[in-house]
This record gives structure tokens, C-alpha cells and sequence, in this order.
């Protein structure tokens, strides 16, 4: 597809793969609807950067969880709700969100379930290859319990449909990529 033309090559460059993977996450494979509260683990990188303005795009209540540096960033982003995890642990809180989308999760797949509304749904996108093979392979085997759906999503396609969608959003300046440095 064509890159927008108000939009700069760097920012088009940094949309494809990173966009793609929340786009793909979100609405395939987590399903997310309006009005959904949503935790997004790892939101100040690259997918989960996108993953906030796109599940506000898609009319989401979005809670980030990054590091104290980002959450000036993921607050202008979108984010209504920030957890900086340096300081508090999103599985202890009483909090419970219809939908949990790690990018880069540092809990026990348990400890996300805890987290989750009675019919919540949890879905790795990244993380170290340990957390991402418990979501593959024991995420199955824990949504058989309670209504909960625990899994991982796929590497995400790359699609025409999908990239013109993304362009108009980001066209639209519904996305935009955090560029840290050139």
C-alpha cells in the first residue's frame, strides 16, 4: 500500500509489524468490543503502543501498564488507567479486566487469571519464549475451568486489508507510532 502522503517515511516505517500484531490481537484473536476494560501489558513498546490507541479507536477502556519513565507517554497515547510496575502489581490488585493483552508479561499465567473478569480473556503477544510456550501449550488447559479463555495469538499476517485499515487510522491520526529517536 501506499505510504499516507501527510505522513512522514519514519512513522510509516515503524507501523507495519508492530501495528499488525495489536490490530491481529486485539480483533482476532482476543475479539475486543466497546466498552470492554482492557489491560494492556507492555504498553509503551512498539505493539503495545499501538494496542492502546487502537482498542481506544475500537472503543476500549484502556489501562497501561509500563515503567515509571512511560507514563507521561502512554497517558497522551490514550490510556485512561496507568500501572507503573516498578511500584505496583497489577495481580494483586481487586481490579479485574475483560480482556489482558501481553506484549511483555512478567507474571505466571495464573496470577493474569486472577486478573481476569468470570469471562475475561487473556492473550500473550510477546514476552520471553518461556511465556509465550505456557500460553501456547497450558492456556487451553486453563480455559477449560471457569469460562476464561486463556491462549496466544499467531505471528501476525500481513494482509492488504488489514494495512489499508491501519493507514486510514493512522491517516486519520487515530494511530501514530512513539517515535524515540532516529
Amino acid at each position: 500500500m501506499l505510504k499516507p502522503a501527510n505522513q512522514s517515511f519514519e512513522a510509516a516505517a515503524a507501523l507495519p509489524v508492530a501495528a499488525l500484531t495489536a490490530l491481529q490481537g486485539l480483533r482476532d484473536a482476543a475479539g475486543i468490543r466497546p466498552g470492554q476494560k482492557i489491560l494492556i501489558q507492555g504498553a509503551s513498546g512498539g505493539v503495545g503502543m499501538f494496542a492502546v490507541q487502537l482498542a481506544k479507536s475500537f472503543g476500549a477502556e484502556v489501562t497501561a501498564v509500563c515503567s515509571t519513565r512511560n507514563l507521561d507517554m502512554v497517558r497522551a497515547i490514550g490510556a485512561e488507567h496507568v500501572i507503573d510496575y516498578t511500584k505496583e502489581d497489577l495481580t494483586r490488585s481487586r481490579q479485574r479486566y475483560d480482556l489482558i493483552f501481553a506484549v511483555n508479561g512478567y507474571h505466571p499465567l495464573s496470577a493474569y487469571k486472577r486478573a481476569l473478569s468470570p469471562q475475561g480473556i487473556y492473550i500473550c503477544a510477546g514476552g520471553t519464549m518461556p511465556q509465550f510456550m505456557q500460553a501456547i501449550f497450558l492456556g487451553p488447559l486453563m480455559s477449560k475451568k471457569d469460562g476464561k479463555k486463556m491462549g496466544s495469538m499467531g505471528i501476525a499476517k500481513t494482509t492488504q486489508k488489514d494495512l489499508v485499515y491501519l493507514g486510514e487510522l493512522f491517516d486519520a491520526g487515530k494511530i501514530a507510532p512513539v517515535i524515540d529517536r532516529r
